[in-house]
C-alpha cells in the first residue's frame, strides 16, 4: 500500500496537467498570456475543490471520495481525448480553432482537476498515514513520499515526449489507469473513516482480502502465550 497508492496517484495524470497546463492550453488555441491565466484557473479549482475534501472526508468516507473522483476524472479524460482527437487528429494540425472549443476543453480540465483535488490529491497523502500500524507508520510514510516524488519526476520527464507521439491518445492512456486505480481502491482499500489509529489493525483483520495475510489478535495472543510462560 505504501508503494501502490502514490504510484497510482501519479498515474491519474494530474501532475502533468499541473506542470504543463500552459503547454496544453497553448496547444488547443490559447495565446501565451491566456494559457498562463488558464493555469491559474486550474490552480484555483484545485484549491477550492480541496476544501470540499476537507469538509466531507469524515462524513462520506475515503473510499466514496476516491471512487467518485475516479469516475469524474475518467469521464473528463475521455471527453478531452475526444475533443482534441476530433480537431487535431493524428497530424496535430487543427486549423483555426473556435473559441467555444478551447473553452469547453478548459472547463472539462477544470472538472477533472476538481475530481482529483477532492479525491486522489489529498487522500493520496491522508490514507497512507492512517492505514499503517504505529510500529511501522514512520517507515511506511517515508516509502510513500519517496515513491510519490520518484514517479512525479519520471512522469514529468516523459510527458512532453508522450504528448508528441501519442497526441490525444495520451488522455486515453491516463483514463485507462484511472479505471485501474479505481478498481484497486474498490477491491483492496479498507475504509478508515472513524477508526482510531490504535485499532487500524482490526480493519485489516476484517478485510475480505487482507485478512488472509494479517494475523488476528487471537492468533497473536496464542503465539505470545507460550513465550510469556517461558
Amino acid at each position: 500500500m505504501a508503494i501502490a497508492i502514490p504510484f497510482f496517484q501519479q498515474l491519474t495524470g494530474m501532475n502533468v496537467i499541473t506542470f504543463y497546463a500552459p503547454v496544453l492550453f497553448k496547444t488547443i488555441g490559447f495565446g501565451g498570456t491566456a494559457s498562463l491565466m488558464s493555469a491559474m484557473i486550474t490552480g484555483g479549482c484545485n484549491a477550492l475543490a480541496t476544501l470540499v475534501s476537507i469538509f466531507t472526508v469524515d462524513k462520506v468516507g475515503r473510499r466514496k471520495l476516491f471512487l467518485e473522483g475516479g469516475a469524474q476524472m475518467f469521464i473528463c479524460q475521455l471527453v478531452i481525448a475526444a475533443a482534441i482527437g476530433s480537431k487535431f487528429g493524428t497530424d496535430g494540425n487543427p486549423g483555426v480553432l473556435p473559441k467555444w472549443f478551447a473553452l469547453t476543453v478548459v472547463v472539462f480540465i477544470c472538472i477533472y482537476v476538481a475530481g482529483f483535488a477532492w479525491s486522489w490529491g489529498p487522500l493520496g497523502w491522508l490514507v497512507p498515514s492512517e492505514i499503517f500500524p504505529l510500529e511501522v507508520r514512520s517507515a511506511a510514510q517515508s516509502v510513500n513520499v519517496s515513491v510519490n516524488m520518484i514517479f512525479t519526476f519520471a512522469i514529468a520527464q516523459v510527458f512532453t515526449s508522450m504528448l508528441c507521439h501519442m497526441k490525444f491518445g495520451l488522455f486515453i492512456f491516463f483514463a485507462f489507469f484511472v479505471i485501474v486505480t479505481s478498481i484497486f481502491i474498490y477491491k483492496f482499500l479498507p475504509e478508515t473513516k472513524g477508526i482510531p489509529i490504535e485499532e487500524i489493525s482490526l480493519v485489516w483483520e476484517n478485510h475480505p482480502y487482507w485478512n488472509k495475510f494479517v494475523k488476528s489478535s487471537a492468533q497473536k495472543n496464542k503465539i505470545a502465550a507460550p513465550d510469556s510462560q517461558v
